[in-house]
């Protein structure tokens, strides 16, 4: 009977505590609500605190859900995945090293690359990278192009991409982006991964976590300041950078954290990486 009854008892304050969470998230989209005129119902308020919950704690499953869903969205309409069998097969060899030395080795990992000529790369939720051809052209050897895949897993990583999601939610007033409405998550999604860059302090994480990957999977972590280099004096900033933040800082951060011990590794071979590519970048 007693036990009965502390099940009961755990059912309804674990009910009432998700309540409150919920009230108290509902209370601060309120708080923040960019347009006084405005007005929601406490039930209405009560459903969305609820879904950014949801949003908050979603599982690496639910993760990898809607990221396969945005790659679908984002291979379809968006942008161009490069056919090269040999392309597909070289890029996920690299990228598949640095994801089982990253600090989130658990989820399944997408490697593509796109056909587009301009130096550019970046990552979306659940595990997918994607790499301009014209970042492999730009860089002088594997070290280089590992240290920009790396930089990426950093981002899946530390899910970066979930929270930016969150914040794009309460600020649009959609909040149901755990699969509740999963159309609205992969069209935040598609829009982050295209045209919102991170902050100043996920940039900084992700050079930080993708250099201590570099280290592990062996490649030389001098790569990565060597490249950031490179496409700094270039006329004009690429891509990659324009759409990154204070790059001069973060290469002094990154030569800062550099272990001396691993900034010389595998991957610095300029000559046999441009032999490699040049297998199945031959339009390039």
């Amino acid at each position: 009977m007693f036990k009965s009854f502390w099940l009961t008892c755990r059912h309804t304050c674990g009910r009432g505590i998700y309540l409150f969470l919920s009230l108290i998230v509902a209370a601060g989209i309120w708080v923040v609500s960019p347009e006084p005129t405005q007005a929601f119902s406490l039930p209405e308020l009560i459903f969305r605190g609820i879904q950014v919950i949801q949003l908050s704690n979603m599982s690496d499953r639910q993760e990898v859900t809607v990221g396969r869903q945005i790659n679908q969205q984002l291979a379809s309409s968006e942008v161009k995945i490069y056919g090269d069998r040999a392309a597909r097969v070289y890029i996920n060899r690299i990228g598949q090293r640095l994801a089982e030395q990253s600090t989130r080795p658990n989820i399944p990992y997408t490697f593509q690359v796109i056909d587009d000529d301009k130096i550019n790369a970046f990552a979306t939720m659940g595990g997918f990278v994607y790499v301009n051809k014209g970042l492999m052209v730009a860089a002088d050897n594997e070290a280089e192009l590992a240290s920009v895949i790396a930089h990426e897993i950093g981002h899946i990583s530390a899910r970066h991409s979930i929270k930016q999601m969150r914040q794009m939610a309460i600020a649009s007033g959609v909040a149901s982006a755990t699969g509740l409405d999963r159309s609205a998550a992969v069209q935040i999604g598609v829009e982050l991964a295209l045209r919102r860059p991170h902050s100043r302090q996920a940039e900084y994480e992700a050079d930080r976590l993708g250099l201590e990957t570099m280290g592990r999977a062996g490649y030389a972590q001098s790569g990565m300041v060597d490249f950031m280099k490179k496409l700094l004096n270039q006329s004009s900033p690429p891509s990659i950078l324009s759409t990154h933040p204070a790059t001069s800082d973060r290469i002094a951060a990154i030569s800062q954290a550099i272990d001396p011990d691993l900034a010389s590794g595998e991957g610095l071979n300029n000559a046999a990486y441009k032999l490699e590519i040049r297998r199945f970048l031959r339009s390039s």
